[in-house]
């Protein structure tokens, strides 16, 4: 079986499980799955700091990261509990710096390592997090489907029309398979996928939808080439090898991290 056989069906699997985590689990049982998939990138993150001989609190950092999840829905659902999220995140962080206290080596890396934990808690484990907050809102489960399913439409435009059709490079040096045909493609057919899915889904104007299918797909892209940059600085090709033909589940969610907090912003506002 091909590279791209497996990848479909992989990806025909994760869809299923996606629908159904969605619109089955109730909002608890679904704040749960995405604490489950926080604390994988996490760790999978704190690996490949690891590979560049950083020491990081990996165990504490995961641990952290997967509660973020959790404070976010109670802080939602829970009279009294609006702000603890920050409240949280900011003692967290504390928390990250005072862990270097206790370190009995010379190491020279405390700067660096209580940097790189307190940005995995915003990059991956906030950030992440927005995903219970569009779920909570009114139609949620639509909105949080018409997120992914624009940002994903994005990587599978831009993977088809890049193998067949790409030429020029886009960044080599940080993702030298991605080129500019396909970050265009991966654009237009998550540009198409948000006019036809996003009323449904949405009840947004056509101009909304045309604003949030640049935004979102362009988005994503730049998220994909983040998680590129890091595994780049790492030496990695991949952040984890759970997923066959895709990586791990930070390979997995990198394109969501940057769009979630933005979409949510953006239907707040609007």
């Amino acid at each position: 079986m091909n590279k791209l056989a497996i990848r479909a069906i992989v990806s025909l699997i994760l869809v299923a499980l996606t629908v159904f985590i969605i619109y089955f689990l109730p909002n608890w049982l679904f704040c749960v799955v995405i604490a489950l998939f926080v604390a994988a990138g996490q760790f999978e993150f704190f690996r490949l700091v690891e590979k560049r001989g950083i020491f990081v609190y990996k165990y504490f950092g995961t641990i952290v990261g997967a509660l973020i999840p959790f404070v976010v829905f109670f802080g939602n659902t829970l009279p009294g509990l609006k702000d603890i999220a920050p409240i949280f995140i900011v003692v967290a962080s504390l928390l990250v710096l005072t862990l270097q206290f206790t370190r009995r080596d010379n190491a020279r890396d405390h700067l660096i390592s209580t940097a790189l934990t307190m940005f995995s808690l915003f990059y991956i484990s906030w950030f992440f997090s927005f995903f219970i907050e569009l779920k909570l809102m009114a139609r949620g489960a639509n909105l949080v489907a018409f997120l992914v399913l624009v940002t994903k439409s994005a990587d599978v435009g831009a993977y088809i029309i890049g193998s067949r059709y790409g030429k020029s490079d886009l960044i080599p040096r940080i993702s030298p398979k991605k080129t500019k045909e396909g970050t265009f493609g991966g654009i237009l057919t998550s540009l198409a996928v948000a006019l036809v899915f996003g009323r449904m889904l949405t009840g947004f104007s056509f101009l909304h939808l045309f604003i949030l299918g640049i935004v979102l797909s362009t988005l994503g892209q730049i998220g994909d080439l983040a998680e590129s940059l890091i595994k780049r600085d790492c030496s990695a090709k991949d952040s984890g090898h759970q997923l066959p033909e895709i990586g791990g589940m930070l390979d997995l969610i990198d394109s969501l991290l940057f769009t979630a907090p933005v979409f949510y912003f953006y239907v707040k506002m609007f």
